[in-house]
């Protein structure tokens, strides 16, 4: 009698575990890097009001997160740091158009390693002493893109463009600026802050259009509730108020 009701406790054990199991989703967030922090931070508090799912984050430029996209990675939602490559998600119909949101908007900085002075603004990038500029990859990289479209603009890019050490994403260009391994470099506002003592902004750059932040659930996605939970929670108060803590506008 005793090993028939282990026997049945055993089997409904098991069947409660995967049941649970069935109803687990784990969705996956394909992000832009300057969104690491505010997005990790999200993470629990989206769980909390979500039982059953949980947010597995993939960070990279927007530009080789849309590649990996295209090559079949499994992903759920995706949050660019540009229009322009959430624009060719859609074009290549990766995204449900309908669920497509602005949910942020950063600012785009020069900034210094502390503790130099060579470089006080946009003019001083033409000294000589300058020699070595963070930006990054204007094929791949949003932040790229929005530096090379105001350079232009200033008529600063091809004077400029042989002294730039080209980055694979913001972040890259963050730590080149930690680490004093450039005299300058194009950054979101955002991961300025993130630099802390060892990154001195210098100066805001001016941009015909703002840098703007858009989300969208993959149109290939299981869980297209959940995934469109989590695009409702980034403009929601608490999701917003995440964001805000990290320097991020509304947008």
């Amino acid at each position: 009698m005793k090993r028939l009701l282990l026997s049945l406790t055993l089997t409904l054990v098991m069947a409660l575990v995967l049941a649970c199991s069935a109803l687990a989703k784990d969705l996956t967030i394909s992000a832009a890097a300057s969104l690491t922090d505010a997005f990790t931070e999200c993470k629990p508090l989206f769980e909390k009001a979500n039982p059953g799912v949980t947010l597995t984050f993939n960070f990279a430029a927007s530009g080789p997160l849309l590649k990996q996209i295209e090559q079949g990675a499994p992903v759920d939602v995706f949050a660019s740091a540009d229009q322009k490559t959430m624009d060719d998600a859609a074009a290549k119909n990766f995204i449900d158009a309908a669920s497509r949101t602005n949910f942020a908007q950063n600012a785009l900085v020069l900034a210094i390693p502390a503790g130099t002075s060579t470089v006080k603004n946009l003019a001083s990038l033409s000294d000589a002493k300058v020699t070595r500029i963070g930006v990054g990859n204007p094929e791949t990289v949003p932040v790229g893109r929005y530096t090379k479209a105001a350079l232009d603009k200033l008529g600063l890019w091809s004077t400029l463009s042989p002294r730039c050490i080209l980055a694979e994403s913001v972040r890259q260009v963050l730590d080149y600026l930690s680490r004093g391994e450039v005299d300058a470099g194009f950054v979101y506002a955002t991961d300025a802050i993130k630099g802390g003592d060892k990154v001195i902004v210098v100066e805001e750059i001016p941009l015909e259009k703002p840098v703007s932040y858009p989300v969208a659930v993959l149109a290939a996605t299981k869980y297209k509730p959940e995934a469109a939970a989590f695009v409702a929670f980034l403009t929601s108060p608490e999701g917003a108020a995440v964001l805000a803590k990290y320097g991020f506008k509304k947008p």
